[in-house]
């Protein structure tokens, strides 16, 4: 029969062993690196994805090996026309040894640090021998190429390899940009006005140029329509010495007609004039003749 003694310590030593296994035992992470440390010494490197070994009193430390970020805050650089220019910019790298990496920095934050001091410094470099214009507009994307391998250069002490460079925004710096956006509103209300002016003076142009031409419309057509006035009037003088000539005392009655409607109106007939005066002679005798002529004798 098996002592109690026994059974215990057989499982203190299972126990033991399986503390020791899981000691000598760790995985790497198909996104990371893993460096294998001997009382705080690196002595080993694995980058194979899978479950490895190590001796117990090891210890790992996992770095990864992903593209990882770098937010630049906005830093102020001088272009080579001395404007000044407010670089918003970012960056992307990974790490490529990673033994080299945990000697030099040790950490990520800390890779973090050391690589916006070069950025920085990389930008104000490269930035410094252009213009303001090759900056934002003509040479924008050679910049960022230009800066990603200095910066890629500089870095590879470090283990870490730059990947990209981006610059989100280079412009100038507020005040800057109130004084240029108060120069250009200045600029474009001076052009508005100079042709609001021309188009004012345009329009005086046409203005008088259309009151001529209706001036001399209305001169012709006044001269027309006094020409044609004069032409019946002479028209009508025509035709009534023509009706004269033809039968004087019809011309005779008629004219009297028309004085009669001319002058004896429903609103006002006051005459100062003899009953027997020859304007109203019509009224007495239907011939137009007064009492005192005879008849002239009928032919035979």
């Amino acid at each position: 029969m098996r002592s109690p003694v026994t059974g215990i310590v057989a499982l203190l030593g299972l126990l033991l062993i399986v503390i020791v296994a899981y000691m000598s035992l760790f995985t790497v992470q198909q996104t990371e690196q893993t460096i294998v440390l001997q009382f705080g010494k690196p002595v080993d490197v694995v980058t194979d994805p899978g479950l490895h070994f190590k001796a117990p009193w090891n210890s790992v430390i996992n770095i990864d090996k992903r593209i990882l970020d770098l937010e630049n805050p906005s830093q102020e650089a001088i272009a080579s026309d001395q404007k000044r220019l407010v670089v918003d910019a970012f960056a992307r790298y990974r790490i490529k040894d990673a033994l080299r990496f945990y000697q030099s920095v040790g950490s990520i934050q800390s890779a973090n640090i050391q690589l916006t001091t070069l950025l920085n410094a990389a930008l104000r470099r490269v930035l410094g021998e252009v213009t303001f214009i090759n900056v934002v507009r003509d040479d924008r994307e050679k910049l960022m190429l230009r800066i990603r391998d200095q910066l890629d250069r500089e870095a590879d002490g470090y283990g870490i390899q730059v990947v990209d460079v981006r610059i989100r925004r280079a412009d100038l710096p507020e005040q800057n940009s109130q004084a240029v956006y108060q120069r250009m509103k200045t600029e474009r209300e001076r052009e508005a006005a100079e042709f609001r002016a021309q188009g004012g003076q345009k329009a005086q142009e046409i203005r008088s140029k259309a009151d001529r031409e209706a001036t001399v419309i209305v001169a012709e057509a006044n001269s027309q329509a006094e020409q044609t006035r004069g032409a019946g009037d002479a028209e009508r003088t025509r035709l009534f010495a023509e009706a004269y000539s033809k039968d004087a005392d019809f011309f005779a009655f008629f004219r009297s007609m028309t004085a009669y409607e001319n002058g004896l109106r429903s609103s006002d007939t006051r005459f100062l004039l003899r009953p027997d005066s020859d304007f109203f002679r019509y009224f007495s005798n239907p011939a137009g003749k007064s009492g005192t002529e005879t008849p002239a004798p009928a032919k035979p």
